[in-house]
């Protein structure tokens, strides 16, 4: 077994947490349950992972099988890369036959057309999930094993996931070998960005249903406080209003868990309203500017905002749209006012 083999598998070894590292080497499925059996797993990690090494010698491991061990490692551990969702688009709706050999051979070829050093490793999962990963080289130097890119694509969707390596020049590459082995036409970023893969699938697969307000806010009547039953009546207005918010927040972003969102954008083109008699503005340009929202748990942020009485309840559309408008990125440009002092929507 070559050298940089054993060390990457090595490395890759020490990064699992001790007590998961059968699982996780079950889950591989290069070593053989008996092999798996001489492992003391109640050691120190560097010994286990010299063990692992030596059991990998004898079944002769090669660059795939590390890079397989690589995939089923973000497999498990998806959430400590950041993925970035890109939707693609053909010209006609009709579904085409999905070949998965076709999809590698094709993937494969394009790839290498452009960048002959380059290591394409794919792995097959239950839900129709094809992982890829791609370590890249240059023409004079071998693939970096370190630093590779991570491509999800659920076939027969137009979209993908990507965790990119350092190098954003080969962005473009992946991009392009995608196309041409799912035979679309176009790919864009629809600037959703989580380390949460599962949330953003949620989000662009529509297994979590946003529903949307349809009540306006009403304000909270003041009362006399001089009075006792003014303050009791003030006491059940906030009573009320809390349970208004609440009410607003279930129907806006339901009861279960959100999608753990960390990044979204999108473009604003609206009018600025000025005095006539001020003539600030000779010509009637619309505003326009780039929107960025981005926090630990976006969507969880926004639903706390009224409780916490930083926003009125039902929050604004512009808001609450982020994961509906960004499934039909292809499909839409936003036309809303800002909610600022001195804009209003076209």
């Amino acid at each position: 077994m070559d050298e940089t083999v054993a060390e990457y598998i090595r490395r890759t070894v020490l990064k699992i947490p001790r007590d998961e590292i059968k699982m996780l080497l079950q889950k591989w499925g290069f070593l053989s349950e008996a092999q798996l059996q001489t492992l003391n797993f109640h050691q120190i990690k560097d010994n286990i992972s010299q063990e692992v090494v030596q059991l990998c010698e004898e079944n002769s491991a090669d660059i795939k099988q590390a890079a397989v061990l690589d995939i089923t490692y973000n497999h498990v551990y998806q959430n400590k890369r950041m993925w970035n969702v890109y939707q693609m688009k053909k010209s006609g709706e009709d579904l085409e036959y999905f070949d998965i050999t076709d999809f590698k051979k094709t993937f494969k070829g394009r790839l290498r057309s452009a960048l002959k050093n380059v290591t394409i490793t794919f792995k097959e999962y239950e839900d129709n999930a094809i992982w890829i990963r791609v370590a890249w080289g240059t023409p004079n130097k071998k693939p970096n094993q370190y630093k590779p890119s991570y491509v999800v694509y659920h076939s027969q969707t137009p979209y993908v996931f990507i965790s990119t390596s350092v190098l954003k020049s080969t962005l473009p590459l992946l991009c392009q070998a995608l196309m041409v082995a799912t035979n679309y036409h176009d790919i864009r970023e629809m600037e959703l960005r989580s380390h949460s893969l599962n949330s953003l699938k949620d989000i662009v697969f529509k297994r979590y249903s946003q529903n949307f307000q349809t009540h306006s806010p009403k304000p909270v009547e003041g009362g006399n406080v001089e009075s006792e039953k003014a303050d009791k009546r003030i006491v059940e207005e906030n009573r009320s209003e809390k349970e208004r918010i609440h009410r607003l927040n279930q129907e806006v972003f339901g009861s279960g868990p959100l999608p753990k969102l960390e990044f979204a954008q999108y473009r604003l083109e609206t009018m600025f309203k000025s005095d006539p008699k001020m003539d600030v503005l000779d010509k009637k340009e619309p505003f326009r500017c780039l929107v960025k929202f981005s926090s630990p748990h976006l969507l969880e942020s926004l639903k706390s905002l009224a409780p916490a009485g930083m926003a009125d309840a039902p929050l604004s559309p512009l808001l609450t749209c982020i994961p509906d408008k960004a499934r039909n990125y292809f499909k839409i440009r936003e036309k809303k006012g800002l909610l600022a002092e001195g804009f209003v929507s076209p």
